[in-house]
């Protein structure tokens, strides 16, 4: 039995106690993340301290809670191996008196504050601020994290790219990190960014344009609106986890398949890239509209708080 079979046995027996249905989605989301990866297909019996390390050790410091919720997963995987005879000897996922000895105390792990990533609870306080500022770099920024794409697809995109008929923006292949065209569904809000825009909509032409005439924004210009706002010492590239995490934990209706789709994500495992069809693209145009729809309505909730 491998560990994602133990994994997917022991959410269904557990399932029954929990009383919100999407805490095993949230399980399976993030063992999917973060696990599965490294050892999904390896033996349960097989799995030993040094490949628990390599899932969790990773995000220890930059999401501490995200990893802790991972390494109790992870035990409680294989605690349910054990009891049914897979696996032997100690759990290797357990944290006193053995990875307490290895990582960060967990304690001190949650008092860092330089995350790279904003977390996903804390979006409406950042969002907020920035629907307050003006310009291509804030229209860009908004945007990019409305599309969990990256920087430098954002900076680089051209009129040509976007379709408002279908509200896709499809990047091509040479601008993507894997050496792909991948296609993104636009939500609303990131559609009436693009409406918002004073343009002609030239083909050759920078959706958000730098200073010159001709240009697209600098390297460097989202992590100085970040910097002016002074929310954090977040990075824009940080978003992409911040929707990660969000969709471990909260869009626990579509799978993990979905999400790294969403993220442009190369697969590893050879065998699931072999059987992979298609980009899922409706399936993922509700996804981005579920996480643009998360925003606002936290944006909305913060505001009635004031």
């Amino acid at each position: 039995m491998t560990f994602q079979e133990a994994a997917e046995k022991c959410i269904e027996s557990k399932k029954h106690e929990w009383k919100n249905a999407k805490h095993a989605q949230q399980w399976s989301n993030t063992l999917g993340t973060y696990a599965y990866p490294i050892f999904g297909d390896i033996a349960v019996s097989d799995v030993d301290t040094d490949l628990v390390l390599k899932a969790i050790e990773p995000i220890w410091i930059s999401k501490a809670e995200t990893a802790s919720r991972v390494r109790q997963r992870i035990e409680t995987v294989l605690d349910w191996a054990r009891a049914r005879g897979y696996v032997e000897g100690e759990n290797p996922a357990r944290l006193r008196g053995h990875l307490d000895n290895i990582l960060a105390k967990t304690a001190k792990v949650k008092r860092v504050k330089h995350h790279p990533a904003v977390p996903y609870k804390q979006i409406s306080e950042f969002m907020e601020q920035l629907r307050e500022r003006t310009g291509s770099s804030a229209l860009a920024l908004e945007f990019m994290i409305l599309t969990a794409a990256r920087t430098g697809e954002v900076r680089g995109a051209k009129w040509k790219e976007v379709d408002l008929t279908t509200n896709v923006w499809t990047v091509p292949a040479e601008r993507m990190k894997a050496g792909r065209e991948h296609r993104i569904p636009l939500s609303k809000r990131a559609v009436a960014i693009l409406m918002s825009i004073q343009s002609n909509r030239n083909p050759e032409e920078f959706v958000f344009p730098g200073w010159k005439a001709g240009t697209g924004l600098s390297d460097g210009a989202l992590l100085a609106l970040m910097k002016k706002i002074a929310f954090g010492p977040y990075t824009p590239h940080g978003f992409r986890s911040t929707f990660r995490d969000w969709a471990a934990e909260e869009a626990y209706e579509f799978s993990n398949e979905t999400v790294e789709l969403a993220l442009a994500h190369t697969i590893k495992n050879k065998a699931e890239a072999a059987y992979r069809r298609g980009d899922q693209l409706e399936r993922r145009r509700e996804l981005m509209a579920a996480w643009a729809n998360y925003i606002d309505q936290q944006v909305e909730q913060q505001e009635q708080r004031k």
